[in-house]
């Protein structure tokens, strides 16, 4: 839970979708250092509700390694298109995963103002809202 919370602050949001969903960790020395959750949302479209690296293993390579495992998984289970969510403050987030191949969808302004009672900063800047990426498969 503690992994799937750095990337969702909100239990309630991550009990949710969970339990309708595939959960898959990266381990390293028999410790678990990353995750990602891959649901599917609607025929032949995945998304990827969330993924995370702990703090002390971000910027390894880590987080690419899970996402290309996401759209490898996922081409393979038959999805023709593979989503994910970000904040607009995420900045590092929105990088990776343009350069894995994902490309900038739409964007859910105000997402994260509505669904969160508490407000979320980083990099400087409030999470307000969810801009959505996409890959055809």
């Amino acid at each position: 839970m503690d992994l799937l919370l750095l990337a969702d602050p909100s239990k309630s949001i991550i009990t949710s979708y969970i339990h309708r969903a595939r959960c898959f960790i990266a381990e390293l020395n028999q410790r678990i250092v990353g995750e990602y959750v891959l649901l599917a949302t609607r025929p032949q479209t995945a998304e990827i509700v969330n993924l995370a690296v702990s703090e002390d293993m971000q910027g390894r390579g880590i987080g690419r390694q899970l996402v290309l495992h996401a759209v490898e998984l996922a081409r393979q289970d038959g999805f023709k298109k593979l989503e994910i969510g970000t904040g607009n403050s995420s900045l590092g987030q929105l990088a990776l995963y343009q350069k894995c191949g994902f490309r900038m969808a739409s964007i859910d302004r105000n997402f994260f103002t509505r669904h969160y009672p508490q407000p979320i900063y980083e990099n400087g800047l409030q999470c307000r809202d969810m801009v959505r990426l996409a890959m055809n498969l």
